[in-house]
């Protein structure tokens, strides 16, 4: 089979993941078996145990694996009775097994499969033996709540991964260790970029002054980018009374995301989960008429959801975060064209950053709440999917992914793990023009009810950032780098003219530093790769005499005898024109 197959490949490691479950039980008698799925990087399993797992604990457990891979045990599936089932894990003492079995229904028939002596509760497939897998490493030990429930019991998972041969496991190895070192978490406290305090609480992330330096940059190109595309910015508040979200729908649909509500002068108020209601409010504020539509407003609006502890991760999952919103408000006929409009502003958008490598989702109605009528479903989806098939985009169907107030084209981006995060969307709204009744005043002197669109093109900031400083490794191109330009001296007799070239640099507006310390040379060069900025430019006493200066990058190469103006003018245009590249210097005469 083709490892390269989404299908086997998840069967694979699916089966790796029972292999693991296998050696885990047999090694530690009284573990109790929670589940164990392939996931995009391997598999995990997750068990209730005394002790917590150690290190010692998984080169244990990789060991007893192998013993069960070389014994080539096949995977035989059975369907039992419920009343079977249920009778076998009570009497292995395997509750949770026993309540996945019970959230079953009554009449549903159970699958079961075994390898030798170990039987799992599992709807499979599986491999035909356990021989078939053939690379195998237990990765890392995590904590995880039965059912992603904090209130439930804490778990041991295990995560691992699985290859059909040796040669591509230590690829995939090499490939983990490399994500290591770009760990958004790590770069960003090594390059005091951002950081988070048990004071202030989980998933709330403060910006140290050099992380601000980038956000800006991205946040003020994106306002450029807005006005140029025919947007308006707007504000709104942080907070808003409970009549407001009750009107929107939220605290019926989406109460859970949403923190608690604060007591003020007799009303209670709620910290927004999004922004849409304030925009719908600004829209209200006057009559319309079809002969402003469509409208366009956009909001850096920093909002608060509620995410278990459980779930957040540095800055990808967080509990308050700046989402870059926009709402467009047009009439009926003019949907398509600017769902089609956002879609190419989206693409453009990202590949400034350099993300071309995306996939395409649109997702359709979920099941259980939501609003709108099932036609105007099945319509707006046909609608999105006719925009994304015109463009010639290969895209996936969500199934039921659709929030709970329209379908969506979802764009998600690759970090350096190949995982998908989601960060544009673009949006369909039913339920705030009902809801908030919404009208203008079309050709024909009568009240209609405009289109909203939802969309956001780089999605939450602090996910967008660390997806994209895991991309680079903390190398961001020079027009986000923090410090631009490091001017480091050979000697002390070289300060004076370090300063003469300051002077000029921040007259074109460049971030750039002296470093005047006494370190030799070498270090200072070494501190300022460390820091991750892309020009060190050195001088000494040749480069004193010849009004000139050298250039070291952060590759390691070096250009002499440039003359200064000739630099800042190749810096200024790698900056202007948001390069992701360095600009080739060439040697230059003097």
């Amino acid at each position: 089979m083709d490892f390269d197959n989404p299908k086997y490949r998840e069967m694979f490691r699916h089966t790796a993941s029972h292999v693991l479950a296998q050696a885990v039980t047999e090694l530690f008698p009284e573990a109790k078996l929670a589940i164990g799925p392939a996931i995009a990087t391997g598999f995990y399993y997750d068990f209730d145990v005394p002790e917590p797992f150690t290190p010692d604990d998984l080169k244990r457990i990789e060991k007893q694996m192998f013993k069960i891979v070389n014994k080539n045990l096949p995977l035989e599936h059975e369907v039992w009775s419920r009343e079977k089932a249920l009778d076998f894990f009570k009497e292995n003492d395997q509750p949770y097994k026993i309540e996945l079995i019970e959230s079953l229904g009554n009449e549903e028939d159970i699958s079961i499969y075994k390898q030798g002596d170990f039987i799992d509760l599992c709807k499979g497939p599986h491999l035909a033996s356990t021989g078939e897998v053939k690379a195998v490493k237990l990765l890392s030990i995590a904590g995880a709540y039965w059912r992603g429930d904090e209130k439930k019991q804490m778990l041991q998972r295990i995560y691992g991964t699985a290859f059909p041969d040796k040669q591509s496991l230590k690829a995939e190895l090499t490939r983990l260790e490399e994500a290591k070192k770009r760990d958004h978490r790590k770069l960003g406290t090594d390059l005091e970029l951002f950081s988070f305090h048990d004071e202030i609480g989980p998933g709330l992330a403060v910006w140290h002054p050099k992380g601000a330096i980038i956000r800006n940059e991205i946040e003020s190109f994106w306002r450029a980018e807005h006005y140029n595309a025919d947007y308006d910015l707007v504000y709104t508040p942080h907070i808003g009374k409970a009549e407001l979200w009750e009107t929107s729908g939220h605290l019926d649909f989406y109460r859970e995301g949403m923190y608690p509500a604060m007591n003020i002068d007799e009303h209670e108020y709620f910290v927004k989960p999004m922004n849409c209601p304030f925009h719908i409010l600004i829209y209200k504020s006057k009559l319309r008429s079809y002969r402003e539509l469509p409208i366009r407003w956009a909001e850096l609006g920093t909002v608060y959801r509620y995410e278990r502890s459980g779930a957040l991760h540095g800055l990808l999952r967080v509990r308050g975060f700046t989402q870059d919103d926009a709402h467009i408000i047009c009439a009926p006929d003019q949907m398509e064209s600017e769902i089609d409009r956002v879609l190419d502003f989206c693409l453009d958008m990202l590949k400034v950053f350099g993300f071309e490598d995306l996939h395409v989702y649109i997702s359709t109605r979920p099941e259980g709440k939501c609003v709108g009528k099932p036609e105007r479903w099945e319509a707006a989806q046909k609608a999105l999917q006719k925009v994304v098939e015109a463009k010639k985009i290969p895209f996936d169907i969500d199934k039921g992914g659709g929030a709970f107030y329209g379908p969506k084209i979802d764009i998600k981006i690759k970090d350096v793990l190949q995982r998908e995060w989601q960060c544009s969307t673009i949006q369909l709204e039913f339920k705030l023009p009902e809801r908030f009744g919404m009208t203008f005043i079309g050709e024909d002197v009568k009240e209609h009810q405009p289109y909203v669109i939802h969309r956001a093109l780089l999605g939450a900031i602090e996910r967008f950032f660390a997806v994209l400083l895991e991309n680079c490794a903390g190398n961001f191109p020079l027009w986000l780098a923090p410090e631009q330009i490091r001017i480091v001296p050979i000697k002390d007799s070289h300060v004076e003219y370090g300063k003469e070239i300051l002077k000029k640099l921040k007259k074109r507006n460049l971030r750039a530093s002296l470093d005047e310390t006494s370190r030799p040379m070498g270090a200072k060069i070494r501190q300022s790769r460390l820091e991750k900025i892309p020009y060190s430019v050195i001088i000494g006493d040749n480069e004193v005499e010849n009004s000139c200066i050298s250039v070291k990058l952060q590759n390691g190469k070096q250009f002499q005898d440039i003359y200064l103006n000739d630099f800042i003018t190749q810096i200024c245009n790698e900056r202007d024109t948001r390069s992701l590249k360095n600009i080739l210097l060439k040697n230059t005469d003097v």
